[in-house]
C-alpha cells in the first residue's frame, strides 16, 4: 500500500507502507476522501519537519476491519476521524478541565500512542477506535470529509464570545475563514464582512452568506469604518494564518473589541502591543476542537445550517497531489476545498 507524504520543501513521495491491521483497541478504515489542510499546505511550502501522522488529517471512510477489544463499530460502518474523547484521568481532567485533556491534545497532534505512520493521503489508514465517529447518516462521502475542518472553525466561534448582533468580520476565505463566516452567521453576528484578495473567493463568500465580501488593505479599511461609524468591528477573526494579519486583525478591532487567533502562521508575528494595550484588546484563540463538538457540527452539517457543498472546489487522485499542494501554495490558486480520492 502507498501513502503520500510530505517530504521537504515542495516535495511529495509515495511512500510503500505493510497493508495496516488493526491493534487490539483500534480500527482500520478504507478512506473515501481525504481533504487538503492549510497544514499540509504550510509544510509544503517550508518544508520543515512535519509529523507524518497528520499528513492528511481530514478523511473519512468505512471501517474494514475491528481489534478484539473493540465493542463500539463493526465493518462497514462509516466513519470520520476526530480527536479522542476526554479520558478523565490525565491532570487537565482531574482539573474539571476535560476540554485541556492530554489525551485528547496528543491524538490531535497526531502523537497518541496507536498514531499511524502516514495520514490519509492512502487507501486505508490504521488508528485507535477512539480516534473516529459514527457519520451521520445523513453526510454524503464529501460532506463527511470536511467535518474535521468544519468542527475546527465551529470550535472557534464557540470560544470566542461572540454576541448577537455583533459586526464582526473575517479575514481570509479560504475553507478556515469561509466555515468561520457561516458559524458566525449562525450565532447571531449582526454584520459579517469577509476580507479576501481573491475575487472568485469573495464571491462566494456572499453566496455562503456574508454581508460583505472585500479586497484588504485600505478597501478593509474604509468599509469597516463605514459599517461601525469610525468604532471598528466588535470581534475579529483571523483566518489567513500570515505573520501579517495577526496585527492589523487587532487595528479593524474597536476599543474593547476582541480578535480570535485561528490561522496558524508558522512564523514570528510583528505586533504593535500599545495598540492592543490602548484598545484594551481580548484576545481568543482556538486549535483542533472536543470530541464533542463533532456530533454537533455534524448535525447542524447534515441539517443544512451549514454548507460544505460550496466549499468543495474539486477532487483529485494521490498522483495530483503534488499539483495540487503546489497550486494551493501559490497564493492564486481559484480553488478552495480539494479532496483526495485514493480510489482514483
Amino acid at each position: 500500500m502507498f501513502a503520500a507524504l510530505i517530504t521537504g520543501r515542495h516535495q511529495v513521495d509515495l511512500v510503500e507502507f505493510p497493508d495496516p491491521t488493526p491493534a487490539d483497541r483500534g480500527v482500520v478504515v478504507d478512506i473515501a476522501l481525504c481533504g487538503i489542510c492549510g497544514t499540509d499546505i504550510h509544510a509544503y511550502q517550508s518544508g520543515q519537519p512535519y509529523n507524518p501522522a497528520i499528513c492528511g488529517h481530514e478523511w473519512a471512510g468505512t471501517v474494514s476491519a475491528v481489534g478484539r477489544e473493540v465493542k463500539d463499530f463493526s465493518e462497514g460502518d462509516r466513519v470520520v476521524v476526530a480527536v479522542a474523547p476526554a479520558c478523565g484521568r490525565c491532570a487537565p481532567c482531574r482539573a474539571g478541565q476535560s476540554d485541556r485533556c492530554m489525551v485528547s491534545f496528543m491524538s490531535a497532534l497526531g502523537r497518541d500512542p496507536l498514531a499511524p505512520p502516514h495520514g490519509g493521503f492512502a487507501s486505508r489508514i490504521a488508528v485507535a477506535a477512539e480516534r473516529v465517529v459514527r457519520t451521520h447518516p445523513g453526510l454524503s462521502d464529501a460532506q463527511a470529509a470536511q467535518v474535521e475542518p468544519t468542527t475546527v472553525a465551529f470550535h472557534a466561534v464557540r470560544r470566542s464570545g461572540l454576541r448577537l448582533g455583533d459586526v464582526a468580520v473575517v479575514q481570509g476565505a479560504g475553507p478556515i475563514g469561509l466555515g468561520t463566516m457561516q458559524w458566525v452567521r449562525a450565532a447571531g453576528a449582526g454584520v459579517v464582512v469577509v476580507i479576501e484578495p481573491n475575487e472568485q473567493r469573495r464571491s462566494l463568500a456572499v453566496s455562503l452568506g456574508a454581508h460583505h465580501a472585500v479586497e484588504p488593505g485600505a478597501p478593509a479599511d474604509a468599509l469597516v469604518k463605514e459599517l461601525t461609524h469610525g468604532l471598528g468591528a466588535d470581534i475579529v477573526y483571523e483566518c489567513v494564518g500570515r505573520p501579517f494579519a495577526v496585527q492589523s486583525a487587532v487595528d479593524l478591532a474597536r476599543r474593547g473589541g476582541s480578535m480570535c487567533l485561528i490561522g496558524l502562521a508558522d512564523e514570528n508575528a510583528p505586533i504593535s502591543p500599545g495598540a492592543w494595550l490602548i484598545k484594551e484588546i481580548a484576545v481568543t484563540s482556538a486549535l483542533a476542537y472536543t470530541n464533542e463538538e463533532f456530533d454537533m457540527a455534524m448535525g447542524m452539517i447534515a441539517d443544512g445550517r451549514f454548507r460544505t457543498e460550496p466549499l468543495h472546489s474539486s477532487t483529485i487522485g494521490l498522483d495530483g497531489l503534488d499539483a495540487a499542494l503546489a497550486d494551493l501554495a501559490g497564493g492564486q490558486s481559484v480553488q478552495t476545498k480539494v479532496l483526495v480520492d485514493p480510489r482514483l
